[in-house]
């Protein structure tokens, strides 16, 4: 089934002057312009190609990558406004409608908005709308504890920042648990770390658990070897000291601590922690985290 707003692999049905035409199913021919074939065609052909309306509404092809497609959140910029609306730049010859109906606030050009990419049902069109909240958690989120997630970063508030999460429901990243700088726009992966029972799913940007020891591990070994063998940064220092030279929480480093203990690479004392080896490259046991 054709899937308009997206891409589609089509096989060539016909060669002609200014291109091929695209076997689309159900006696839908569609134009893929010479100017996006890079190898001599060959009818039977599959290509691969990202098809959407031209500036007459006439079904056509590219091979083009456009920055967003149907079904998908992105921070667009605005080339143009006109009587019909904003007109977006979202990679394509023809530039992609914003409706005045579907603007949260009047967009102007120059400006940079989140929108949500749909093909209208009544006109078979692909629109934008910045009315982004009608769009999020309309399925059920079906995650387990620890999986990987897209998130796109799209509002501060004073406990986090709100995410959009694989384009489908709502997240929040907690400013506690925040060791990284990110910002309004930032698409990166994530972990759930719990899914609510409102739908909304709390997120994590450290790995799992043990990984993310291991890995804090290895740098606060890295850390004191830089300090001359020694460190007076341990689990009693205050949370935001911890946070600001070692860029994890408390907890985190209370773990990392109790792993190396096990391991004898460090020794604790009263006020500071030292190494327990010569210093050189360390591969930490993998248990007791």
């Amino acid at each position: 089934m054709l899937k308009i707003g997206k891409f589609n692999t089509l096989k060539i049905s016909k060669i002609v002057d200014f291109g091929v035409y695209l076997d689309g199913g159900n006696g839908i021919d569609i134009l893929l312009p010479s100017r996006y074939i890079a190898n001599t065609p060959i009818v039977g052909e599959e290509i691969n190609v990202f098809i959407y309306n031209d500036s007459e509404d006439r079904l056509i092809a590219t091979t083009e990558q456009p920055y967003t497609e149907v079904g998908k959140f992105a921070y667009l910029r605005v080339k143009s406004v006109n009587k019909f609306g904003a007109f977006l730049d979202w990679g394509l010859t023809k530039d992609l409608l914003v409706p005045f109906s579907e603007q949260r606030s009047r967009m102007k050009e120059n400006g940079k908005y989140l929108i949500y990419t749909y093909l209208d049902d009544t006109t078979k069109r692909i629109v934008a709308s910045s009315k982004i909240t009608k769009f999020l958690g309309n399925t059920i989120p079906n995650y387990n504890k620890g999986e990987v997630i897209d998130c796109l970063i799209y509002e501060e508030t004073e406990i986090g920042y709100k995410v959009i999460v694989d384009h489908l429901h709502r997240g929040m990243i907690y400013k506690n648990e925040i060791f990284q700088n990110i910002n309004i726009e930032d698409r990166l992966s994530g972990y759930v770390k719990q899914v609510r029972e409102d739908g909304k799913i709390d997120i994590t940007l450290g790995d799992k658990t043990e990984n993310r020891i291991e890995i804090l591990s290895k740098r606060f070994l890295k850390f004191i070897e830089i300090n001359g063998g020694s460190t007076s940064i341990c689990d009693k220092s205050s949370p935001e000291e911890i946070k600001s030279i070692l860029q994890c929480s408390k907890k985190d480093l209370k773990k990392a601590i109790g792993h190396l203990y096990k391991s004898k690479l460090i020794i604790i004392r009263e006020n500071e922690i030292i190494l327990n080896y010569p210093s050189k490259t360390i591969d930490l046991p993998h248990k007791n985290i």
